[in-house]
């Protein structure tokens, strides 16, 4: 029987190629399932992430369930001791069984040591674009004046003025 020719040509996607390295990395760590890591605020839920980072998992010797431990603030370590049950059922669902027995919080300060230096905010939402004043629209629109295609000069008027406002936003002045 004949091999079929591969369809991809030699390229494989990227996350094939760092599954493995990923996977030895995270198990390092305990953690068995790397979706714990990549995917905590969707497991965990956005309000117990924004105050907390999964660490590690360890096993005991007796080998009866593991231990999640989880980085926080000491401010908020009070308000997640709270949760504990309820986020280790949703940990639990992730693995399927009763993988993680116990949930160990350890408290740090928001900077400082090696651990403690993961940023617990979220990444700020980015401003959206602001709207031309009515100058910056006349002075796209006399630069591309002489363009006879309707089309052409249509585009080239939006691209003139997004320069233009994108340059006044970076103190650049006029172009």
């Amino acid at each position: 029987m004949a091999k079929r020719p591969s369809s991809t040509r030699g390229f494989a996607r990227t996350s094939s190629l760092l599954q493995g390295q990923i996977r030895r990395t995270s198990e390092q760590r305990g953690f068995a399932q790397s979706r714990l890591l990549t995917h905590w605020a969707e497991i965990a839920g956005e309000d117990i992430a924004a105050m907390s980072r999964p660490v590690e998992v360890g096993y005991g010797r007796g080998g009866m369930g593991a231990t999640l431990t989880l980085l926080t603030t000491g401010a908020n370590a009070p308000m997640l001791e709270m949760q504990k049950v309820k986020l280790r059922e949703k940990v639990n669902a992730v693995y399927g069984y009763n993988a993680i027995a116990r949930i160990r919080i350890t408290q740090t300060a928001a900077t400082g040591f090696a651990e403690g230096q993961v940023s617990f905010d979220h990444r700020p939402k980015a401003a959206g674009p602001t709207e031309p004043d009515a100058a910056t629209v006349e002075h796209a629109r006399a630069t591309t004046g002489g363009v006879a295609d309707e089309g052409l000069r249509s585009a080239l008027e939006r691209l003139a003025t997004n320069i233009i406002t994108k340059a006044k936003d970076r103190g650049h002045g006029s172009v």
